[in-house]
């Protein structure tokens, strides 16, 4: 069983959640899970295969029928159970997040907080599951649209929210009755073993729920191209989404993807200085810049670039970088790869014309000799072609372009095959009512920072995915129709 306290730093050896069950691999094929503000080794994780994908997914087929016979709103009192036992290990999962992810754990707190959040709203659709009765062309007869559940369900997560992303996908998958098979990214996959033992003590039925382990190449394949699995929603980076994309096309798997983003940050010469460069730091730096709806380029009049930009830098400089466990507002990234990505990006801007106006970068000295450090970097270009404007950064790193006017911040703004998110900051009320229609990106922050809310609808346009996540609109990703006519002449 999976020790959800991991109370020390000595490796915990995890295992698989099949049909209710901790599966004994052994530690022959294991993958380590480090933590990345020391590189200290804190658990291994069996390097699964195409075969436990196929145990996982079959005891998932066979227990679907019997949970969605289960009345909806019983289905969902298991799902306010796992909630409880959620909250009641706030802090434990809380320290698990911010040592297999580094964000502070004051981030990691609200990351659990939002976990809670999804599972209690989903929990709220138990009884709002409903179809129509429609008119027919015919006498005598009616049109019922009914709505059901897909079957097995496979949830692909990203390491940057792995407790968050997992609880947005398995509370609304369950109430609506299909059964779930957890495969969380390599790097981060205890919270998601966490929330399969938490659901073992909820009193769920086996089969129900089902966590496995390993590479995404590997057996997040193998789930996707099977015959057991009816739907797949992943999180993760857009050349992920493409590959499985790829691999559910020959049986036309259902797909949901929230990919990558690039999101514009437009603040107008008629702007609130200083909201735009609070909301800026937020939208930037949270979780040390690894949100997909981050600001990540800003397109800043030129009447006001300068004193938006002494702000925002003198902001910048004074965020604490330190221990995750400890009163700070930066960790580290989640993995050396990760951050040298972030630092070739930077370079290749510098080459290709960018001014650096907060140096920043790798920091590798004292505390920071062990991990993954980045200190918050500033750019400015002056091309919308430039690396640092074309390229989802994913860390620290902020990039400003000077603009002459709304037009021009619009037309730079949808320059990118990214259509996530976007941000503007004007006092102009017929700007904020045109930019609805003018900004192309599936989810708007009008004059605030990020964080989207539980009953909107977290949807990319473009690269930056398919479906959607959240509200009714989410839920009902997870049902499809079934049209019956109804004669009785």
């Amino acid at each position: 069983m999976f020790d959800i306290t991991l109370s020390s730093e000595m490796p915990t050896a995890a295992e698989m959640f099949i049909n209710g069950q901790w599966v004994e691999r052994g530690q022959t094929n294991a993958l380590e899970v480090e933590n990345p503000s020391n590189e200290n080794v804190i658990a291994t994780i069996p390097d699964g295969n195409a075969e436990d994908a196929r145990k996982a997914l079959t005891s998932a087929k066979k227990a679907q029928a019997v949970w969605a016979a289960m009345p909806s709103a019983e289905r969902g009192s298991l799902v306010a159970s796992l909630a409880d036992q959620v909250a009641a290990q706030r802090q434990h999962l809380a320290r698990l997040v911010t040592l297999e992810q580094g964000k502070p754990l004051s981030h990691a707190l609200q990351e659990i907080d939002a976990g809670i959040t999804f599972l209690r709203y989903a929990v709220e659709n138990a009884r709002r599951i409903e179809g129509d009765i429609v008119t027919s062309d015919n006498r005598s007869e009616e049109i019922h649209i009914r709505r059901h559940p897909y079957g097995v369900v496979v949830g692909l997560t990203a390491w940057n929210y792995p407790f968050a992303l997992a609880a947005r996908k398995l509370g609304p998958a369950l109430v609506a009755g299909n059964t779930f098979v957890l495969l969380s990214h390599e790097a981060t996959p205890l919270s998601g073993l966490a929330l399969a033992q938490l659901s073992d003590k909820a009193g769920f039925p086996a089969g129900v729920f089902n966590v496995v382990t390993g590479r995404g190449r590997v057996v997040g394949e193998a789930l996707v191209q099977s015959p057991l699995s009816d739907l797949v929603t992943m999180t993760g980076s857009t050349r992920a989404g493409r590959e499985i994309y790829k691999s559910g096309a020959e049986d036309i798997k259902v797909i949901r993807l929230e990919l990558g983003g690039k999101a514009p940050f437009l603040v107008m010469e008629d702007a609130d200085i200083d909201s735009a460069v609070s909301a800026a730091v937020a939208a930037r730096y949270t979780n040390c810049g690894q949100i997909c709806t981050c600001n990540e380029r800003m397109y800043l009049h030129r009447s006001i670039a300068d004193e938006f930009l002494e702000k925002f830098i003198a902001a910048s400089e004074a965020l604490k970088i330190g221990d995750p466990l400890g009163n700070v507002d930066l960790g580290p990234k989640v993995s050396r790869v990760e951050r040298d990505k972030v630092a070739d990006v930077v370079a290749q801007s510098i080459s290709s014309g960018a001014d650096i106006l907060l140096k920043g970068g790798i920091l590798e000295d004292g505390p920071f000799a062990k991990g993954h450090w980045l200190a918050p970097t500033v750019l400015e270009a002056t091309r919308n072609d430039n690396p640092a404007v074309r390229e989802e950064i994913f860390g620290p790193v902020a990039t400003a372009v000077r603009v002459d006017d709304f037009d021009m911040a619009v037309a730079y703004a949808n320059d990118t095959s990214f259509g996530l998110s976007a941000y503007l900051f004007t006092r102009d009320y017929k700007r904020l009512a045109e930019a609805p229609y003018r900004l192309k990106f599936g989810e708007l922050y009008l004059n605030r920072s990020n964080g989207e809310a539980v009953q909107g609808f977290h949807t990319g346009w473009g690269l930056s995915g398919l479906g959607g996540e959240d509200g009714r609109y989410g839920f009902d990703g997870y049902l499809r129709k079934q049209t019956a006519y109804l004669n009785w002449g």
